[in-house]
């Protein structure tokens, strides 16, 4: 940070205006970043550290469990009526908000909200009979 504040006020001067000082700024910023990424990439990781390096991704199990929830859920919006389907769509996939999905559909806030209530308590049904208890994803 303190680098980049430097060669701001080093190069000030011969800001020409052709672009704005934000875009002028993040650059200078950027390339800092990117000279310490290069001089750091040298820099070997011993096997000790190696070790506790944490990896994010899912493990197998955890791959196949959210697989089978996706087919399970798939099955389950399958059963819906097109109308409560559309809902979930745009909420869930689409991430609309009640007010967009409203206007999208063409019916009022309100309607909205019954429609996904009912969708979601027939889906929890739907994952009742198949003896399955919906958790949240990891």
């Amino acid at each position: 940070m303190s680098e980049v504040f430097f060669e701001v006020w080093r190069y000030a001067g011969k800001l020409q205006g052709r672009a704005q000082v934000s875009t002028w700024l993040l650059a200078i910023a950027r390339n800092k970043a990117l000279d310490v990424l290069r001089r750091s990439s040298d820099v070997q990781l011993d096997e000790e550290n190696a070790t506790t390096i944490e990896d994010p991704s899912d493990s197998p199990e955890v791959t196949m469990e959210k697989k089978n929830r996706s087919a399970i859920l798939r099955q389950c919006l399958a059963q819906l009526s097109p109308i409560h389907r559309e809902i979930i769509d745009l909420a869930y996939y689409h991430e609309q908000s009640i007010d967009q999905i409203s206007e999208i559909a063409g019916v009022s806030r309100n309607t909205v909200k019954s429609r996904m209530f009912y969708a979601r308590n027939r889906i929890a049904v739907l994952l009742a009979n198949l003896k399955l208890v919906w958790t949240k994803p990891r």
